[in-house]
């Protein structure tokens, strides 16, 4: 039958190895799991750096030349060489090149800028051209052979007038552009030149019937010291090296005339 609350309980006691142990209670788990959170951030942070100083190079340690800038890589060709740009011109062309190999290729470089721009089809400015980058003694046989060579069935051919003047409503487009030099025999009184070329030749409109075009070709320049500067004494051309033509769409007459007269060339080419 149910007893009163009035009655004494009885408490049961176990044996000291019989009695249940405590359970853990959450707030004891609760640092430990703090503590493997801060040690898996810290490892990552470590493994982060690690990889993202992977590669760099060691600054504090070794001579200059091991920290210089790596050379380029093999089979990228010569890097662009050539001294500083002259600081003086002649009728526009730079003059008063370096006494060395670098400063024979720079003239070249300029000289068949000259040679190849649309200044050669008018006669006054062609024998400017020449009288300024001619050797003296061989200026006037350079002057014969270029007024042959631009004159006459020459500018017919690209449809410019005796002085060389394009039509009207037309724009007239000739430029040499290098692309790069090599000299071949050089000594302190005379030296050859080869430079690598691209040109933009043609009439540039609605109406024209050459329009403009690209080719690649090579001149050689023979060029002498002269005691001041380096001047050309004779020069031959050949066709090419050319590269393998683009996919590009082919630009509109006007667009060719607009970009002609808005961008102009460079009168030092190296």
């Amino acid at each position: 039958m149910p007893l009163s609350d009035d009655q004494p309980h009885t408490r049961t006691r176990l044996p000291v190895g019989e009695q249940p142990s405590p359970q853990p209670s959450l707030r004891q788990s609760r640092p430990l799991r703090t503590l493997l959170t801060v040690l898996l951030v810290v490892t990552l942070l470590v493994v982060a750096i690690a990889i993202a100083n992977r590669g760099k190079p060691d600054l504090g340690s070794g001579s200059s030349a091991d920290r210089a800038t790596p050379s380029a890589p093999s089979g990228a060709g010569p890097a662009p060489s050539g001294d500083q740009p002259v600081g003086t011109t002649v009728n526009g062309i730079p003059a008063g090149y370096p006494h060395s190999d670098q400063g024979a290729q720079s003239a070249a470089a300029n000289y068949a800028v000259a040679i190849g721009s649309a200044d050669m089809f008018r006669t006054d400015s062609r024998h400017a051209i020449v009288a300024t980058i001619a050797d003296p003694a061989a200026a006037p046989g350079l002057q014969s052979r270029l007024d042959q060579g631009f004159g006459g069935d020459t500018v017919a051919r690209y449809g410019l007038d005796a002085q060389g003047h394009a039509p009207k409503g037309l724009t007239f487009v000739s430029r040499t552009v290098p692309v790069g030099t090599k000299s071949t025999g050089y000594s302190d009184s005379d030296t050859k030149v080869e430079v690598w070329c691209t040109g933009l030749t043609g009439l540039a409109g609605e109406r024209s019937v050459q329009p403009v075009t690209t080719n690649w070709f090579t001149l050689t320049l023979s060029l002498h010291w002269t005691g001041s500067d380096w001047k050309l004494s004779d020069f031959t051309r050949k066709s090419g090296p050319a590269p393998m033509p683009g996919d590009q769409q082919a630009a509109t007459a006007d667009e060719i005339a607009g970009t002609a007269e808005q961008f102009g060339g460079f009168r030092y080419a190296r």
